[in-house]
């Protein structure tokens, strides 16, 4: 009697129905995949979601403080200090930029994933010295950047066929 279950041949690798995808993992690969598989996968085109949501964000962050002073707090003394029109002028074009990475990662761009974990290592930075006008926002930022450079660092997209 044989010890291989029912379905699969009592010889070679066992039978993968590619038709059922998402269902099983192909015989040739690990479960989990490298870099976290469908977790970090998905996590990728979360996070594109996040940097272009956040993106677009931070550019009606920006655009509000170069209209208007006075949106933001007043804070007293600060060692990062800088007039709140330059604050926003950095913040629009982050912001811009982050929402064409986002962009990017949802439609695949190669350029994206290390564009992106540079840009949300900026917007890391630049929401902790922002952290006195808008406390609460900028905390839920940087948690967010947080995960985005988990998402992709750690995602390895699968290996393309040679051609040849």
């Amino acid at each position: 009697m044989s010890d291989q279950p029912h379905g699969q041949p009592s010889h070679g690798s066992p039978v993968w129905d590619p038709s059922h995808q998402g269902t099983g993992t192909p015989p040739d690969r690990p479960p989990g995949g490298p870099g976290g598989g469908a977790v970090a996968a998905s996590g990728v085109v979360f996070a594109g979601v996040l940097m272009f949501v956040s993106g677009v964000l931070a550019a009606f962050e920006g655009i509000a403080a170069i209209a208007r002073d006075d949106v933001y707090a007043r804070i007293g003394s600060y060692v990062y200090e800088m007039n709140l029109t330059g604050w926003g002028w950095l913040l629009l074009a982050v912001g811009v930029v982050a929402a064409a990475t986002g962009w990017g990662l949802l439609t695949g761009a190669a350029w994206a994933r290390v564009s992106g974990i540079a840009l949300a290592s900026l917007s890391l930075v630049l929401q902790f010295l922002f952290l006195p006008y808008a406390p609460f926002w900028a905390v839920v930022q940087i948690a967010l950047d947080v995960f985005v450079i988990w998402a992709l660092a750690t995602y390895e997209p699968p290996a393309s066929p040679r051609q040849g």
